[in-house]
């Protein structure tokens, strides 16, 4: 598997699990028992793709970026859908973090 292909699967996960992100944020406004169970389920399926990334990549340098396109995604998510800003530091740390994808691929 090449390494944009491992980057992708990367970015899949994280995308999904950002779904479940929201799932699960629903369910903390709704108490509905069944979001709950779907955005488990959800999560199940993003962290599929990170362990399946573990065949390829490091541990530590996959979950880094697993976790780094998750905030990314799940940013421009809570910013759009549900209308919540981010701080100056919270976007430095963003930047941060795509950041230091750039660097863990620049081997």
């Amino acid at each position: 598997m090449t390494n944009s292909s491992v980057l992708l699967l990367l970015f899949l996960g994280g995308s999904i699990l950002t779904i479940g992100d929201i799932v699960m944020k629903k369910w903390v406004t709704n108490n509905e028992i069944h979001l709950f169970i779907i955005g488990l389920l959800v999560y199940l399926i993003g962290l599929i793709f990170l362990s399946y990334s573990f065949k390829y990549k490091n541990i530590a340098i996959a979950s880094v970026i697993f976790i780094t396109f998750n905030v990314l995604t799940l940013s421009l998510i809570s910013w759009i859908y549900f209308k919540e800003t981010l701080s100056p530091y919270q976007l430095v740390g963003i930047v941060m973090g795509i950041g230091s994808i750039l660097m863990l691929e620049l081997e």
